[in-house]
């Protein structure tokens, strides 16, 4: 059975511009290619489940403008439940421009649209797609009374929370006692660490995992790979590659970790699964065009694991 996972965040649609280094304050900087493509935290993990074979429900709201529609054909295309996707008349959907340089580093400015008026109405419209889900994935693109609505529901119905905490911000205390699974960046645990923070990046997951009770925090380090902090710590390490853009790796790798974890693995290889997905996701340009399939991470696991990684008294046995 294909496991079922509920996604509510945003949607937009990403404009890219190839520069030879990103511009500082005040600098014009000629670029090269540029390319349309759709994006968006929630859209991205919804994706990123998806094209992994998971049975995806998408809670968002588009402007009735031709980016929504655009939008929301490519989900449908894609395998992805719009049933809960609301239409707006009032409010375009939402953009991002990004500008990424040489080393597929990145600047991302967004104009939040449609997005900014996804409300917990919507969030009980959508009530029986929380009731079939096992996951709830869920980001910071939304208004945070629909990110509290929806985690709300989501214990209502004994499905487990995963919050993406991104971008950064601070958080209530209430929403973070109610989380499962917690995946920050380094920045990101930093911040909700608060007065708490020492600048060490496993002090602050375990300060956070004390203050709020959560039971996992999953902090991701980029090209170091993600920091386990739980009943035991434990670094999970990267599978090397080059990237050509980072656009999108954090939404694919958390994508890919609600996935392994609706299946029933284990945090470890459910973290190790998650690394692999968002290591494919830097070979390709775009947020959700770079997204691999179940068969490419298939075959990117054999060329680096071998069968060990799923195999009962394998790897992460």
């Amino acid at each position: 059975m294909r496991p079922k996972i509920i996604v509510v965040g945003s949607s937009n649609t990403d404009m890219f511009v190839r520069v030879p280094h990103l511009p500082a304050p005040g600098e014009t900087v000629l670029g090269g290619q540029f390319i349309t493509a759709q994006g968006g935290k929630g859209a991205n993990q919804a994706m990123a489940a998806a094209r992994l074979g998971a049975d995806v429900t998408f809670v968002a709201r588009l402007g009735r403008d031709s980016f929504g529609q655009e939008s929301l054909k490519t989900y449908q295309m894609e395998g992805i439940r719009t049933d809960y996707i609301a239409l707006d008349d009032t409010t375009p959907s939402g953009v991002a421009l990004i500008v990424i340089d040489q080393k597929g580093e990145n600047t991302i400015a967004v104009a939040s649209g449609a997005n900014a008026r996804l409300s917990p109405q919507d969030i009980l419209a959508a009530e029986p797609g929380f009731r079939e889900a096992s996951v709830l994935l869920i980001q910071l693109e939304i208004p945070i009374e629909t990110v509290e609505a929806s985690v709300d529901l989501a214990h209502k119905h004994g499905v487990q929370v995963i919050l993406n905490p991104a971008p950064a911000a601070r958080l209530p205390d209430a929403l973070l006692k109610k989380i499962d699974l917690l995946t920050p960046n380094q920045i990101e645990t930093a911040l909700l660490a608060d007065e708490s923070s020492t600048g060490q990046v496993d002090r602050d997951a375990a300060a956070l995992r004390m203050k709020y009770g959560i039971k996992n925090v999953v902090v991701t380090l980029g090209s170091k790979g993600a920091l386990i902090s739980g009943s035991h710590e434990l670094t999970v390490p990267p599978f090397p590659v080059q990237p050509v853009d980072t656009t999108g790796a954090g939404d694919a790798f958390n994508g890919g970790l609600a996935v392994a974890l609706a299946r029933g693995e284990n945090l470890p290889e459910a973290v190790r699964y998650a690394n692999a997905v968002g290591a494919l996701a830097t070979l390709r340009a775009g947020a959700q065009t770079s997204l691999p399939t179940a068969q490419e991470l298939q075959d990117f696991l054999k060329q680096n694991l071998g069968d060990a990684f799923h195999s009962p008294g394998g790897l992460l046995a």
